[in-house]
């Protein structure tokens, strides 16, 4: 003989296709939480930016109005906030809308926003259940002409911005989370 019966001619065997697959399972059984996790952070990030936004569209008008305006609840919806996204439509009246401010997001939104205002001061919200677990995100701005807490409560319940220290939503003039689950998601 020649040898040619004990040499390996191609392919794969079964445990070598076996380890692989198991391989590539325990990569993605890492890899999709984290992907997940990033997909709803920068979901939520909306909230905050167009929170930001519409502050800084208030203190414009201010400038030129010297006055807030009170902005309804937009887009409304009759049920609980949507995990998807939707057309933002401005549900106030004219000349107390987020048209009079001057601000509108671009395109589709996943988030709805309000803004109360009462002589200096003035609340800001969004609200959204971004990852459909039934628990609302609450973003929020405290517009305070005396930095002290907020005491002007939001449309959409936000008394103002998460303060880790007292455990309390206390936090003036700073854009943040309205509350202590706000801007984590479970899975």
């Amino acid at each position: 003989m020649t040898g040619l019966s004990s040499r390996r001619h191609g392919g794969f065997t079964l445990i070598e296709l076996m380890i692989v697959v198991a391989i590539i399972g325990i990569l993605a059984a890492i890899a999709i939480p984290n992907f997940v996790r990033f997909q709803l952070r920068s979901k939520s990030s909306e909230g905050k930016t167009n929170l930001a936004g519409i502050r800084t569209s208030e203190e414009s008008y201010f400038a030129a109005n010297n006055g807030y305006i009170t902005a309804a609840i937009s887009p409304a919806m009759l049920a609980a906030p949507a995990s998807r996204k939707q057309n933002f439509v401005d549900a106030g009246a004219a000349g107390a809308n987020f048209n009079t401010i001057g601000w509108a997001p671009e395109g589709q939104v996943y988030f709805r926003y309000a803004v109360n205002s009462m002589g200096a001061d003035y609340t800001a919200d969004a609200q959204a259940d971004i990852d459909a677990n039934g628990v609302n995100q609450l973003w929020g701005y405290a517009r305070t002409s005396n930095g002290m807490a907020p005491t002007l409560a939001g449309l959409l319940l936000c008394p103002g911005v998460w303060d880790t220290v007292t455990s309390m939503a206390n936090l003036p003039n700073q854009v943040g989370p309205c509350d202590g689950t706000s801007g984590r998601s479970t899975f």
